[in-house]
């Protein structure tokens, strides 16, 4: 124990000295699928992404996974101080970790009926156990506040170790628990989104998305996360493309721009007032812009209108 300490110490101070241009040796593990990567010192361990190891971290002893092999980045992107990975994980350490799983399954229904006995309008989502068992996390979701002080009592006495309940949001409900979107895949979330990223209504706009709250939101009833991956493709096609109602140059005369495809490079135009003469389309290279057109809408107008369809449906 005195050793680990000291091999401790010396990384922390180690980074504390360094340089911007000095690297540091890490791993990256996170403790639970989809979840945070974090930084640990290797020391003389060699790991593999997948492996499992223990370390200690600021909730106790916990058993994570490999998902950064052995790694050099600079030492400026390492947040002091660096903790160091215990050892890798045991056969005795899996058969444990198996073990408060299951206890962590006992647990969430005797939380549910010590809730229900309670009163308490509270929404129980996870039960996890630290790896040595020192702490066990109750997460749930509430619409109010609740005093819960008298359940964490009750709990305290029933499994003997540290109660802490955690109330989470919508998001990470979402998260924890799992599911299928309406791709067909499982949610981004759960699947391999480390972190929630960003996404406004905006981006829904730029990709020609109905504002309509069934078409963007996710399970979660929040505007799905998937809408960012494309955004900074739509975001660079837009800038050269002409928007709806724009005056534009054709090779057949002037018209008007009343359906664009960013992504193709194309826009379709009305060249007369005739309604039986059919729109046609051009690449935006081969037209010239003698009038762009301003937006119609305001935007807070568009959050309004999917805020008031996300009331209506809930």
């Amino acid at each position: 124990m005195e050793n680990k300490n000291i091999r401790t110490e010396v990384t922390e101070e180690k980074i504390k000295n360094s340089s911007s241009e000095e690297k540091i040796e890490i791993v990256g593990i996170n403790f639970r699928e989809a979840g945070k990567i974090y930084y640990f010192a290797p020391l003389k361990y060699k790991l593999s992404v997948g492996d499992r190891v223990i370390v200690d971290t600021a909730r106790g002893t916990e058993i994570g996974t490999v998902k950064v092999a052995n790694k050099m980045i600079p030492a400026t992107e390492v947040v002091s101080p660096l903790k160091a990975v215990t050892r890798p994980a045991t056969e005795d350490d899996l058969k444990r970790d198996a073990k408060n799983r299951e206890m962590e399954f006992e647990a969430a229904l005797i939380c549910k009926k010590k809730i229900a006995a309670h009163g308490l309008g509270m929404s129980l989502v996870s039960v996890e156990y630290t790896f040595d068992n020192s702490k066990l996390i109750f997460y749930f979701t509430c619409e109010s506040r609740v005093d819960f002080r008298e359940l964490v009592k009750d709990l305290a006495a029933t499994f003997r170790t540290r109660i802490e309940l955690r109330q989470i949001g919508i998001r990470d409900e979402a998260k924890m628990m799992g599911g299928l979107g309406i791709c067909g895949r499982k949610y981004c979330c759960s699947g391999f989104l480390s972190d929630f990223v960003q996404v406004t209504i905006k981006m829904a706009k730029e990709q020609n998305f109905s504002l309509n709250s069934a078409k963007v939101s996710g399970a979660c009833g929040r505007l799905m996360c998937c809408l960012r991956y494309e955004h900074e493709v739509y975001e660079e096609a837009l800038r050269v493309t002409p928007p709806t109602g724009s005056l534009v140059l054709t090779s057949d005369g002037e018209g008007t721009v009343i359906e664009i495809k960013p992504l193709a490079g194309q826009v379709r135009v009305k060249l007369s007032d005739n309604e039986k003469d059919a729109p046609k389309l051009y690449s935006v290279k081969d037209i010239k812009i003698l009038r762009a057109a301003k937006s119609k809408r305001n935007p807070k107008e568009d959050e309004e209108e999917l805020s008031e369809d996300i009331a209506e449906d809930n």
